[in-house]
């Protein structure tokens, strides 16, 4: 990393026309998404330099990791292609500044109008009385519900499995009485059979 006794620049308050056009560049190679257009990751790196007034530690921090990228990439990392930005970026993305460029990027950038309309976010819908009556509904490439079962097709809920039979089954105690052959019912399971096989009890 450059250090401020190398560098006197690092002391200045504000950054060159240079360091914002290269804090954008570090901004679109970290969070690449094509779809976005150039007007968020410029506003995202306003943000991340307002963010560093607040603090001379934060402004050296910040200063100090755009001119060590430039010493990383033969001067100028705004001339690598993709391949070659992501593997400076890659370099130093355990430092404190590209941290610190990181959560900002994170917390701003996907916060934009503008992003939202690239993704298809319409926004917050609270403030217009939610979203049921607002869209909910409109994804018209997800096929439409069936809502009731047709009368014509066979309940299957898996191949070869019938449909369960609901309700309970009774044997008469006689019949299993019979079953048995010895004149004693034998146990169905079933209520009330118990006082049925005994003398006398009405069934």
């Amino acid at each position: 990393m450059a250090y401020p006794a190398k560098y006197p620049q690092l002391n200045e308050t504000e950054l060159t026309e240079h360091a914002r056009d290269l804090l954008v560049r570090v901004i679109r190679v970290a969070f690449p998404h094509p779809s976005f257009p150039d007007s968020p990751y410029e506003r995202t790196a306003q943000i991340i330099l307002e963010e560093s007034k607040s603090s001379t530690w934060l402004r050296v921090t910040l200063t100090q990791g755009l001119l060590t990228l430039d010493s990383l990439s033969a001067g100028d990392f705004t001339a690598l292609d993709e391949d070659q930005a992501t593997a400076v970026l890659r370099s130093i993305e355990h430092t404190d500044f590209f941290g610190f460029i990181r959560r900002t990027t994170v917390l701003n950038l996907y916060d934009d109008p503008e992003v939202w309309k690239a993704v298809g976010y319409e926004g917050s819908s609270f403030e217009l009385g939610g979203y049921v009556n607002r869209g909910f509904n409109d994804l018209d490439w997800v096929p439409e519900p069936l809502i009731e079962e047709p009368a014509d097709v066979p309940f299957s809920p898996l191949p070869g499995l019938k449909r369960p039979q609901t309700g309970a089954v009774r044997i008469p105690a006689a019949s299993a009485a019979e079953a048995a052959g010895d004149g004693n019912p034998i146990s169905t399971n079933q209520p009330g059979d118990l006082a049925a096989s005994h003398e006398g009890v009405e069934r």
